[in-house]
């Protein structure tokens, strides 16, 4: 006669049921738990030591003329006010250099997207004479300063006609260096087997960039979107070189004016950074809405 071993709950546990593994709490020493405290106020610190600016900026625009001048530094506006943000909106050329930086950098975001993965695409898989000679000046270009390459900017802006023109602030910026970089590297992590399959169904390869392998990009062309967007949207030595119509303003350009005093008289300091706060907000919404979607440039797209 056999005897069945029964659990401690003195059910027996039934058949084809998996036996749940105790779960053992980890509990850090004295030690580790002041080091781990010591972490969390030293990355609070860190933390507020880069907002704090950001919040004076705010604070500051809510505030008059006088209380701006004597408190410079306070959170808490004496008078709380909204006469900065009407003047800028009504007594001044902001909307202009709002309507100018947004077009720009709807039309330059969606260029790079395009020309970037193309690029990207071309390097990673087509095989062509001069393909390394092209990576590897691709790689130089990124070395290169890019104030350097302000005055041959403006020398082929001026010679193609275009100065003085949308044309010209968006054309060249619609590719860059690092979004071709980017784009190569994650193209190259994607298995070629993937690609071989689509040209057996007698996909080209026009096709199989746009329907097969951008798709899986998704991560990379969120990456190019945000760096994108922010670098159109806080561009300003190549507007400085490519436009001097006053119509053609953008907001960095104007905000830049308007800080160094050219378009008002006095501090101006609430004006100034009510200024500075509005230009921060669309990249803080993009980069807030996209943050978990950055690519992580340690991970591949998909393994074999």
């Amino acid at each position: 006669m056999t005897t069945t071993a029964v659990p401690a709950t003195g059910m027996p546990a039934p058949e084809g049921v998996a036996k749940k593994a105790p779960v053992r709490r980890v509990r850090l020493s004295r030690g580790g738990l002041i080091a781990q405290v010591i972490t969390y106020v030293l990355l609070a610190a860190v933390a507020i030591l880069y907002i704090f600016p950001f919040l004076i900026d705010v604070a500051t625009s809510f505030k008059t003329e006088p209380d701006a001048a004597a408190n410079p530094l306070s959170l808490i506006p004496q008078t709380w006010t909204s006469a900065a943000y009407q003047r800028l909106f009504f007594s001044s050329d902001f909307p202009i250099w709002f309507k100018n930086t947004a077009l720009v950098t709807v039309f330059v975001t969606a260029g790079r997207v395009f020309f970037d993965s193309l690029a990207g695409y071309a390097l990673a898989r087509l095989q062509f004479r001069g393909r390394n000679v092209v990576f590897a000046g691709l790689i130089a270009v990124m070395a290169v300063p890019g104030v350097v390459l302000l005055i041959p900017k403006f020398l082929v802006i001026n010679q193609l006609g275009i100065y003085d023109s949308y044309a010209g602030m968006i054309v060249p910026l619609l590719a860059d260096a690092a979004g071709v970089f980017i784009m190569k590297n994650f193209f190259e992590s994607i298995p070629v087997s993937i690609e071989e399959q689509a040209r057996i169904d007698g996909a080209g390869s026009f096709r199989i960039f746009w329907a097969v392998v951008l798709p899986m990009a998704r991560p990379a062309l969120i990456t190019i979107i945000i760096l994108s967007f922010q670098g159109s949207w806080n561009e300003l030595a190549h507007f400085i070189v490519s436009t001097q119509n006053p119509d053609l303003t953008t907001l960095t350009k104007g905000v830049a004016q308007l800080a160094s005093g050219q378009l008002s008289q006095g501090t101006q300091y609430p004006l100034k950074l009510a200024a500075g706060a509005i230009m921060t907000i669309p990249v803080a919404i993009v980069f807030f809405i996209f943050q978990r979607r950055i690519l992580n440039a340690s991970q591949g797209a998909v393994k074999e």
